[in-house]
């Protein structure tokens, strides 16, 4: 089945095809090739639009303008997501982070400070969804971590 993406782009909808566009690869770079493998691999017939959409609209957009690094645009993800309680995506993103290069002090300072604004219980929930992920970093040699 072929449909129109909210790109305007062309989607075969049957299999997502990823291509090189700028967002993919700042995905990969962010997330890591394992993880954006998985998602890519993952997609189906109902979900390949959205990886579509997400590899322009949510990857190839906001994370490719000039005016902020990687580093600090992670730091404002993690921020909105913890705000939002989108645990799932703490997980991502944290390691996202810590690739960009926050240390996991810092993501724990972030998320100590949101503690004040969006509440304590988002900020426990953001130290559990990251704690796996912060001590596999710690544990792991930086050249093994995808």
């Amino acid at each position: 089945m072929t449909t129109h993406g909210p790109t305007g782009k062309t989607n075969d909808t049957t299999s997502y095809r990823g291509d090189d566009t700028q967002g993919l690869r700042v995905r990969r770079q962010v997330l890591g090739d394992a993880y954006v493998d998985e998602s890519l691999k993952n997609a189906d017939s109902f979900t390949a639009p959205l990886q579509d959409y997400l590899n322009t609209n949510c990857w190839g957009i906001p994370w490719v303008r000039p005016g902020l690094e990687l580093r600090m645009r992670s730091a404002i993800t993690l921020a909105v997501l913890v705000a939002g309680g989108k645990t799932s995506e703490i997980r991502a993103h944290t390691r996202g982070a810590l690739r960009n290069g926050l240390s996991p002090e810092e993501i724990q300072e972030i998320f100590l400070h949101l503690a004040v604004y969006v509440g304590v219980p988002s900020a426990v929930e953001a130290f559990r969804a990251a704690q796996p992920i912060v001590a596999e970093w710690v544990a792991a040699p930086r050249d093994s971590v995808s």
